[in-house]
C-alpha cells in the first residue's frame, strides 16, 4: 500500500571523515576538557573489586542525565566516601540517598530508581545462585532497570563492560556530527527538539565499530572546548579547512 513506512537508506560514508577524525584526535590529544575529568570512565577506579567499579560505572549513568559532570562527580565523592556497593545501596533510606546525592537533577526520582535497581540485582543475583551481585552485561538487561534508558545503557556497556554495542550520542555528538555533515539529523524547524537516536543510526551505518566506544568521549570533549554549541572557535580548530560549517 501507499501508507508503508519508507525503509531508511543507510547513510553512505563521507570521503574525508578519516582525515576529520584525526584532526579532533590530534586536538584532543592533552585531554583538558570536562569529559575527562568527569566522564563515566573516570569512575572505574580499579582500587575497588571489578564488579564494585561496574556498579559504580551504572550509578554514575543514571545520575548523570539533566545533570552537569562536576555536579555528578561530587555526587559520587559523597556516595563513594558512605561506601557505594548494592549492600550499602539496600540498607539506605531512600530520603538519607536522596539528600546525599543532591543536587543532582531529579535527585528524588533518582534515588527512587537506585533503591529499585539493587533491589533487582539482589534477586537476580539470589535467582543465579551467586554470592557476587553484579550489574547485567547486556543492554537488554540493563535498559530493563528502572531510569536506565538508550543512550545509557550503551554508555554502561562500553564503560563498565568494555563493549561498545552502539555509539553513544549526547548534544554535543549530535551537534557536531551534524557541522560535518557526517549525518543530516539536525531539525532545522525546532532547534529545541532534537532526535539523537536518529543520529545514532546513521552514525552506525557507515563509522567502522572499532570507533564506536571513543568516539563519544572525543567528540564530547571537542564540543566542550573547540567546537561549542555556540560561538565555535573555528579559528583555533585545525579541521576549518576540511570542515562543511566553518
Amino acid at each position: 500500500g501507499k501508507n508503508k513506512p519508507k525503509k531508511r537508506v543507510p547513510r553512505q560514508e563521507p570521503s574525508n571523515w578519516k582525515e576529520i577524525l584525526r584532526g579532533i584526535e590530534e586536538m584532543r590529544a592533552n585531554k583538558d576538557a570536562e569529559v575527562d575529568k568527569y566522564g563515566c570512565e573516570v569512575f572505574f577506579d580499579e582500587s575497588f573489586p571489578p564488579q564494585e567499579c561496574r556498579f559504580h560505572v551504572l550509578i554514575a549513568a543514571m545520575m548523570s542525565s539533566q545533570t552537569k559532570d562536576p555536579v555528578n562527580a561530587a555526587a559520587m565523592g559523597r556516595l563513594i566516601k558512605h561506601g557505594l556497593t548494592v549492600e550499602s545501596m539496600l540498607e539506605i533510606d531512600q530520603q538519607e540517598l536522596a539528600q546525599l546525592i543532591r543536587p543532582v537533577g531529579f535527585f528524588n526520582h533518582k534515588a527512587k530508581y537506585i533503591k529499585q535497581t539493587v533491589a533487582i540485582l539482589r534477586k537476580q543475583a539470589e535467582a543465579d545462585g551467586k554470592d557476587v551481585v553484579e550489574i547485567p552485561d547486556t543492554y537488554e538487561g540493563l535498559i530493563g532497570l528502572p531510569g536506565v534508558g538508550p543512550k545509557m545503557a550503551t554508555l554502561v556497556m562500553n564503560c563498565a563492560w568494555n563493549n561498545a554495542v552502539g555509539i553513544c550520542v549526547d548534544t554535543h555528538v549530535h551537534r557536531i556530527s551534524n557541522r560535518l555533515k557526517w549525518v543530516k539529523t539536525w531539525n532545522k524547524n525546532n532547534p529545541k527538539s532534537q532526535n539523537p537516536e536518529k543520529t545514532r543510526a546513521e552514525l552506525e551505518d557507515w563509522l567502522p565499530k572499532e570507533h564506536w566506544g571513543p568516539i563519544n568521549p572525543l567528540l564530547v570533549g571537542f564540543g566542550q572546548t573547540i567546537c561549542l554549541p555556540r560561538g565555535p572557535k573555528c579559528s583555533e580548530c585545525k579541521i576549518r579547512g576540511v570542515c562543511p560549517s566553518a
